[in-house]
């Protein structure tokens, strides 16, 4: 069972649907025969609102599941409402950034792309706060709370269970330079720390690759669970778009393939890093 608590509300509103599917019923046949309203077993049944165990009983009861199935979900729906370790810093960390760093726990694949900046989970302190402070209406102590998360967030790639994590970083996000030329010497070589870590795959896009599939940055997370499907995240200034259809995915990965095909190998992605590594030591 996925460990986060997104996760666990994620997994919990994905079997309820199914469950009602099975039934062949509409959140409105539902919700009538309940006495309570369509869109209350829809809030249920996408996760846009917190699930009392109650009513997770009365829905089990009502599709006729086994014990085990009611008791499961009824733990799912306790344990969804805990807070995750990243939600004790408060605005440092939007609302709906909270929602990904849950999926991000738990994810056993991790394939991301990034076109302008380097990824976050291979930044160092130094590199985040720069990013944050740049144009940015947010307090002195939620950047440092930002900071903080990002930072932590990234004990996910040493962990036991870490996820198979493979970056494709456009070249143009190694030389645009964020702070001054010290402050990208420190990141190279965390960049290049970060490729010695097992399970740890960096590919290069270089600006000479030719043609490649057109897009902004994206991730595509993948889960250990077979009843938990994959999920495109795009973000953006001030919101972000997760996508579940099969399709959505389908096209993403095909997309992050044909990067990875166009870039350098993780070997002459190295190579690369250390080239430019020495012109900002210079």
């Amino acid at each position: 069972m996925a460990g986060s608590p997104t996760a666990r509300r994620r997994r919990l509103s994905i079997e309820l649907k199914k469950l009602r599917e099975k039934s062949a019923l509409t959140c409105a046949q539902v919700g009538a025969a309940l006495d309570w309203s369509g869109s209350k077993v829809n809030r249920m049944e996408t996760g846009s609102g917190r699930v009392q165990p109650s009513d997770v009983d009365g829905l089990c009861r009502f599709y006729d599941t086994s014990d085990e199935m009611r008791e499961f979900l009824k733990s799912l729906a306790r344990e969804a409402k805990t807070r995750g370790w990243w939600q004790v810093h408060g605005t440092g960390v939007p609302e709906w950034f909270n929602i990904y760093i849950g999926l991000e726990q738990d994810a056993s694949t991790f394939r991301q792309y990034q076109c302008e900046l380097l990824p976050g989970l291979l930044q160092t302190a130094e590199y985040a706060r720069e990013l944050h402070t740049c144009g940015s209406h947010m307090t002195a102590n939620d950047i440092d709370r930002a900071v903080r998360v990002r930072m932590e967030r990234q004990a996910m790639l040493v962990r036991p269970d870490a996820p198979d994590a493979w970056f494709v970083v456009n070249e143009a996000a190694l030389r645009h330079v964020i702070g001054d030329r010290s402050l990208m010497r420190d990141q190279l070589e965390r960049v290049l720390e970060s490729t010695r870590t097992p399970g740890v795959t960096l590919q290069i896009l270089p600006f000479d690759c030719g043609s490649y599939p057109a897009t902004g940055a994206f991730t595509v997370l993948g889960f250990p669970d077979q009843e938990d499907p994959d999920i495109v995240y795009r973000d953006g200034i001030t919101d972000a778009v997760y996508l579940e259809g099969e399709h959505h995915v389908r096209e993403y990965t095909r997309a992050f393939d044909g990067l990875r095909a166009a870039a350098l190998s993780p070997q002459r992605s190295t190579k690369l890093v250390e080239s430019i590594l020495k012109e900002y030591a210079g």
